[in-house]
């Protein structure tokens, strides 16, 4: 049975909590909520089977964040005395009392059912930080010399956290949660006719741990056995016919477009202009809630807490909000964005969906992503069946560069490898495209998706939100599906005129 390491749960995380909330209510808050975070990260570089970096990260603090007078008030704080998180309360409501002439609007907070004593772990079996750094190093080290026989140059990384979180609140919730989470990314490289290019695996990021290296939930022996002669294909390859064309895109690409195109526009914070100097805004504006034709009617997506091996799942936020699932697109129109619980409550939703995070004890809780996943079609086609509907196309795999705009509505993206379609048979791989369109003429070009048997939680260690800067990580899960009419640039004219 997965616990929470012994070493986390004897931190004095009761007694800074109490002697922090008991000051934040001595001085007149309204609201208190005290976090105490430890985040340990490990990275592990290295190029042509030989170690290049390594990194070993600890990161231990708490926070306090009051609600003083209608205002907010935030400080933290690194010295696990009981007496010094009464002092970060009190630096909490300082914040607070300064910043009140200024504010208005006043902070409210949705209600929330208290959480008492709750302790949630991630689904994970093994530990990656008790696994040996030689073991892991060698593991990357054999995966790249076998690629090394049919590329000129291999990068192999893998990035792991660990997260642990203590929080308790004055209206009595208190949760202790611990989760866990691996990337493993190879990068073959090679040059051949006179050109050079690249190729990565396309194994997603995971709320895993060390087993995921080792064969539970990705085959790992045959995608690095496929990828020197994947990479060959490409470099042989011809340009790309620029065009509109029907594609059916992968996974293992389509992961991303969800992510940038429906993830960040459905953040409630974006659609009320809250969230505009990072990343923009959003088109999805609230006024539209319940009539915007998102995209066709095969289109469902969910903001997801819950799913298991998310990297955005959690038990609890980070304002002791119960992990759940919610609708966010429902047969293509849009009906829900994802919330936190100030922002719940401002606008009439009644409870938050547990959308708030903070990457760090130093952080305040920002409205950040959940697990935004596109659905299959029950009894849904395979991607071999979508192929077979397409005269002239190109079925697109694997993530690689991306552009949208600040409001999340004009885009372009291209990925590891596109085949072209002809006659409903892939014909062979094709270079320099891109598939350009804005958010709903793509989406509403959506004809159909694939069936559960071509779902993959796909996902990113590192999406950036906020001043000061914060990263999360988020999955997102969706079938292959198939698009209708979509503009393809060939990349090569396009960057020549």
């Amino acid at each position: 049975m997965r616990q929470i390491d012994s070493d986390f749960l004897e931190l004095p995380m009761r007694q800074l909590a109490d002697a922090a909330l008991q000051r934040a209510r001595d001085l007149g808050a309204e609201h208190a909520d005290f976090r105490l975070e430890r985040v340990r990260a490990e990275s592990l570089s290295l190029y042509d089977a030989r170690l290049e970096g390594a990194m070993d990260a600890d990161d231990l603090g708490y926070a306090v964040r009051v609600v003083k007078g209608g205002t907010w008030g935030f400080a933290a704080g690194i010295h696990l005395t009981p007496e010094a998180a009464a002092k970060v309360a009190e630096q909490a409501i300082r914040v607070a009392e300064v910043s009140a002439p200024i504010n208005r609007e006043p902070i409210e907070l949705a209600p929330e059912p208290v959480h008492s004593e709750v302790v949630w772990v991630s689904a994970y079996d093994v530990d990656p930080f008790e696994v040996p750094s030689a073991e892991k190093v060698a593991l990357l080290a054999d995966w790249s010399g076998g690629l090394l026989k049919g590329a000129d140059h291999v990068s192999a990384r893998l990035l792991q956290v660990k997260e642990q979180k203590f929080y308790a609140d004055t209206a009595g919730t208190v949760t202790t949660q611990q989760r866990v989470r691996v990337h493993p990314k190879l990068n073959a490289m090679k040059a051949a006719n006179g050109g050079f290019d690249d190729m990565s695996t396309i194994a997603p990021p995971v709320g895993r741990g060390y087993e995921y290296l080792t064969g539970t939930g990705w085959d790992w022996a045959d995608e690095l056995a496929q990828l020197p002669g994947l990479l060959a294909e490409k470099l042989a390859a011809p340009s790309v016919e620029a065009g509109d064309h029907d594609l059916v895109i992968d996974p293992s690409n389509l992961w991303l477009t969800i992510h940038e195109s429906i993830g960040h526009a459905t953040e409630l914070d974006r659609a009320l202009g809250y969230e505009a100097a990072y990343a923009g805004t959003s088109f999805a504006t609230f006024d539209q809630l319940n009539e915007l034709v998102y995209g066709s009617p095969v289109m469902n997506v969910t903001g997801d807490r819950t799913v298991t091996h998310g990297l955005a799942t959690i038990g609890f936020d980070d304002e002791g909000v119960q992990g759940q699932s919610f609708d966010i697109v429902r047969d293509g129109i849009l009906v829900g964005y994802q919330l936190d619980r100030r922002m719940a409550l401002m606008k009439g939703f009644g409870q938050s969906n547990g959308c708030a995070f903070a990457d760090s004890p130093g952080h305040m809780p920002i409205q950040r992503m959940a697990n935004v996943s596109l659905a299959a079609a029950p009894d849904g086609p395979s991607t071999e069946e979508l192929i077979s509907r397409v005269e002239r196309g190109l079925y697109i795999v694997g993530d690689k560069s991306w552009s949208i705009d600040m409001q999340r509505y004009n885009f372009q993206f291209t990925g590891q490898r596109a085949y072209r379609i002809s006659h409903g048979r892939l014909a062979g791989q094709v270079r320099d495209f891109a598939y350009q369109a804005t958010t709903t003429d793509f989406w509403q070009s959506m004809e159909a998706v694939g069936g559960p048997q071509t779902y993959v939680l796909g996902g990113a260690f590192n999406c950036g939100k906020g001043q000061p800067g914060q990263v999360a990580p988020v999955s997102h899960g969706c079938p292959s599906g198939l698009f209708r009419g979509v503009r393809i640039l060939n990349t090569v004219q396009e960057g020549g005129k």
